[in-house]
């Protein structure tokens, strides 16, 4: 499991004692709106740290809890992961931030030092990125990264957005979002 730094994140590997934090993000309605049209329950909320700690040994990745260095807070999540989370897929990134830290930078910040763990650790040779059609702020950060929009795609059981980056792609990409 791998530890992330960026200028002012921390990426932790999801553990049980991630569950209030990670609770409070997915209870968020607005937060949850384009991923699952709901909020997560707590046990749903513990199931998946489970799942997620299995997927980092089996896998070598999976989601992150984002910490907000200055106030050690968890202010959202990602992940590198398979695509549908189906095995053999391409590996796909994903986030989602707490209502407050929305455009600020922090899912940027957070894409890029994700993108550069699927890069370099696990040495993808591209990613993929998928949101609901309605979710300019999440495509607006897959454009920063420097993903290119793939077309229409279904995924997840609904229509979705997807985009696309190879690691050539990512290295000619800006450095700093």
């Amino acid at each position: 499991m791998s530890l992330l730094h960026t200028a002012r994140l921390r990426l932790e590997p999801f553990t049980d004692a991630h569950l209030d934090g990670l609770a409070i993000l997915n209870s968020d309605p607005e937060v949850m709106r384009y991923i699952t049209g709901k909020p997560k329950a707590l046990e749903e909320v513990r199931e998946a740290i489970g799942r997620m700690k299995q997927h980092w040994i089996h896998f070598g990745c999976g989601w992150w809890s984002f910490f907000d260095n200055e106030s050690n807070r968890i202010i959202g999540a990602g992940c590198i992961q398979p695509l549908g989370k189906v095995p053999g897929n391409p590996l796909e990134i994903g986030w989602r931030l707490a209502k407050d830290k929305w455009h600020q930078g922090y899912a940027s910040e957070a894409a890029r030092g994700m993108a550069e763990y699927a890069f370099t650790t696990l040495h993808s040779p591209d990613l993929t990125a998928v949101c609901h059609p309605d979710n300019a702020a999440s495509a607006k950060v897959m454009e920063r990264l420097g993903m290119t929009f793939r077309g229409m795609e279904t995924w997840y059981d609904m229509q979705t957005r997807a985009y696309y980056m190879t690691r050539e792609q990512y290295s000619h990409s800006p450095s700093e979002l």
